[in-house]
This record gives C-alpha cells, structure tokens and sequence, in this order.
C-alpha cells in the first residue's frame, strides 16, 4: 500500500512538472503574430485540463506554435516532448500518441529518441514506419551494417503507417472538448478546427522519407536490396499517400520496371494523386466547407487510411474514382 501511494506520488509530481514546463514555456515564437499566440495559449489551457488527449493535443499545439523556422525553440521543444511523454504515460496503449512524442522529440534538438522509440515498438510491433526516426539516426552516423539491419526489420512490418486519420481525430476532439477554454477567435466551426488539426498534424507526424529512399537509392548488397523491395511494397499499403507514392518510387527505381510493370506503377501513383487532390477541392462556399469537414471528419473516425477517406468522400459525392485516360 505505502509502495501504491508513493507511485502516486511520483506520477502526480510528474504530470505537474510537465504542466508546469508546459505553461512556463509554450509561448509563440517572437514578432510569430497572433495566430501563433492563440495557438500557445490554447496549448496552455490544454495542458491544464490533464487528461491524454488534452495532454497531446497541448505538446502538439506548443510545439508548432514556437517553430518559426521549422524546429520548435528549445524550451518549448522540450514542454511539448514532456507534455507529449506524459500524454503517453496516461494512455501507454495509444500508438497514435506514441508516434506524436516520437516526432517531436525526433525534431527537437537534443532529445533522446530511444525511450520513446522502444516504446512504440512495443506497443505497435507490426508497423514498420517505428524504426524511421531510428534509420534517420544511423545514417548521419554512417553505420552500413545497422543500416542494413535496421531497413531488414522494418521490412518485417505488416504495415507503414503514421496513424494520420488517429491523430487528426485526436487533435479535432482535442480542440472542439476544450472550446470554452481556447481563445475565442482562434478556432470558431468545425472547420476552422479540423483544418488546424490537419496543419498541425501534417508539420509533425509526416516525418521525411529521404531516410528511406536514401538507404535504397543505390542498394551496395542484394540482402539490401530485398529488404528494399519488401519494405517499398509494404508503404505502399500506407496509411498515407505521401508513403504510397513513396513505395512506388523505390520499388520502380530498383526492380528498373519498363514495359506493363512500369506502366501499372506509374498508374497507381497517377490515381493515388489524382484522388487526393480531387477529394480536397474547395468549392468555396462557407456552409459547404462546414459540411464536407465534418464528413470528412467522420471518415476519418471510421476508416484507417487517408486514401480510403478520399475514395469515401468522392463516392459519396458521385465524383470518379479514376483520373480520365491520358491520351497518347
């Protein structure tokens, strides 16, 4: 019993140090304007509310609200890692909030990603993707050999996903719970927050590929290059288009596909983008927007990839699915 009451001791000391790092440090980056500051304040009001998703969607807005140049300041990088770790803590099972504390501390200078790294291995062991932050790190070290062991696990992977639908799910409810707490003029419908949601989403789960196409560019083993292929064919079941065009690429460039095969894969990217860009056409109309956001939304709650959420979207509207024939 005195063990079980020091524990709580200890998690309640470190959920207030977070808190505390949190609203100390998550401020807007100096002359970002106001939209920034909104965005810290709503990160502070977040963060006092305490709960995982709260929690992650505080580390999130932090973060991206002190980045002016593409990485967070420092103090406020490490307030959103903490937020982020403790987030986690409180929902030890979410992978979607595992991925979110592994990319800002993978973008945080000085953050150690092996902890929140190991984590997510075990928490989602079949997703190949967990092991990007880690093939990042061993190739500014020039390490061939773990290189090479590292692209063999990830092509062990069932899947490559960035859990995107999860965390921008996450980020919306996040945002739209804690409404009479935010700034009053920072998000004001639906859409207003599932567009913010989508944008802070997009500049810190979408991690850089070119750890990727870079091991696979010009492959010096064969072992290399079967974990290559196995890994390319993998992403491009991803979770999001920007990896399933990716995967076609590798696979393109190494097997030196001509004839059907390199028809068939220029093809699949040529629908991928297609219909991405046709599911997110704007019609400009501002009652239309608020509606097609929450079915969008919606989707996103039901489905797992961000494709199967454009194919949803434009079947629903009767658009089709196929970009028209490209003449000869």
């Amino acid at each position: 019993m005195i063990k079980r009451g020091l524990q709580a001791l200890a998690l309640v000391a470190h959920s207030a140090l977070a808190l505390g790092a949190g609203s100390l440090a998550c401020t807007a980056a100096p002359g970002a304007g106001k939209y920034p500051a909104w965005r810290a304040d709503a990160a502070q009001a977040l963060a006092r509310r305490a709960d995982a998703r709260s929690l992650a969607t505080a580390a999130a807005l932090c973060f991206v609200a002190s980045r002016p140049r593409g990485r967070a300041e420092p103090a406020a990088g490490k307030a959103a890692v903490d937020l982020a770790a403790r987030a986690s803590e409180l929902d030890p099972e979410s992978p979607s909030i595992g991925w979110l504390r592994l990319q800002l501390c993978a973008s945080s200078a000085g953050c150690d990603i092996r902890e929140a790294a190991t984590t997510l291995r075990w928490v989602d062991a079949d997703n190949g993707a967990v092991w990007l932050p880690t093939l990042a790190a061993v190739q500014k070290d020039n390490d061939p050999a773990e290189t090479d062991r590292i692209l063999s696990d990830m092509a062990e992977g069932s899947r490559f996903d960035f859990y995107w639908n999860p965390t921008v799910v996450l980020l919306f409810d996040g945002l739209k719970h804690a409404g009479n707490d935010l700034p009053p003029q920072y998000l004001p419908s639906d859409l207003a927050r599932l567009s913010e949601a989508m944008l802070v989403a997009g500049n810190e789960i979408i991690p850089p590929l070119s750890a990727v196409t870079n091991a696979c560019r010009e492959p010096a083993s064969a072992e290399r290059r079967d974990s290559c292929i196995k890994l390319a064919r993998i992403m491009q079941r991803a979770d999001t288009v920007a990896a399933q065009v990716t995967g076609l690429h590798i696979e393109k460039h190494l097997t030196l596909a001509d004839g059907k095969e390199a028809r068939t894969l220029a093809e699949r990217r040529r629908v991928l983008e297609w219909r991405e860009t046709s599911a997110n056409l704007d019609d400009g109309l501002p009652w239309r927007r608020s509606a097609m956001a929450r079915e969008r939304i919606a989707e996103m709650r039901a489905t797992p990839r961000e494709e199967d959420v454009d194919i949803a979207f434009l079947r629903k509207h009767r658009l089709p699915l196929d970009p028209p024939e490209e003449k000869p």
